[in-house]
């Protein structure tokens, strides 16, 4: 029993990404709760510290995914397919978290909790891309044809991840602009925002991280189990 307990021991790196990445989080939120009101939106703009961080973490997890799963085809490794897989189920899980915050924002903002604008069309979109990925490996009971099939998948989503964030610049949105705008090179917040703000996005990667190793491990004993028993 010891050894069997001493390999399901979060190795250190894993454990201070964890650790510093709530640590940041309280922190982040810390500055989220100082930060002063904005002019339109007032205090109801803390929610987009969250919301924003959920987002671009989302985002970074996503092209993980997609990247591995390149790695995948090209090597045909079973455990980039498994981290591929890890870094997809966190992303789909922040994009969850990402409509619920805009979700909370757009009801007392807009009148309404969702509107079917460009921004929103291209999240969900995305969301439902991510799902059927899931839905797909569920699917498929060949180990090899499951992960082709998935990392096309995930592949395909990347593609929808710069639509989803020009959505606002290429059509006519209601979703307001980024606060940090890197297209024009701008920043639309007061500096205690921007500060809030990054200091959440750090959070945010940092437990990302984290979760990508603990789940890649996770899914590597996984398949060793199932090797031994097969």
């Amino acid at each position: 029993m010891e050894p069997k307990r001493a390999k399901q021991r979060l190795d250190p790196l894993t454990q201070g990404l964890l650790w510093v990445g709530f640590l940041t989080l309280a922190a982040g939120l810390f500055f989220a709760l100082k930060a002063p009101p904005d002019v339109q939106q007032g205090y109801l703009v803390r929610i987009l510290y969250l919301h924003v961080a959920a987002a671009w973490t989302g985002y970074l997890a996503f092209i993980v995914a997609g990247v591995y799963a390149l790695l995948y085809l090209v090597r045909e490794d079973p455990r980039f397919d498994r981290l591929s897989a890890a870094s997809a189920e966190i992303g789909l899980w922040l994009s969850l978290l990402m409509v619920l915050g805009g979700m909370m924002w757009a009801r007392p903002t807009w009148g309404v909790y969702w509107v079917w604008e460009p921004r929103l069309t291209s999240v969900a979109v995305m969301v439902a891309i991510y799902a059927a990925y899931f839905l797909l490996r569920q699917a498929i009971e060949d180990p090899e044809m499951r992960a082709k099939a998935a990392a096309g998948v995930a592949i395909l989503g990347v593609i929808n991840i710069p639509i989803t964030y020009m959505s606002v610049y290429w059509w006519r949105s209601i979703h307001q602009t980024a606060s940090i705008d890197i297209i024009n090179r701008r920043v639309n917040m007061a500096p205690e925002m921007v500060t809030a703000l990054l200091v959440n996005l750090l959070a945010f990667t940092l437990i990302y991280l984290g979760f990508l190793r603990l789940k890649g491990m996770l899914a590597e004993m996984g398949a060793r189990e199932e090797e031994q028993s097969g």
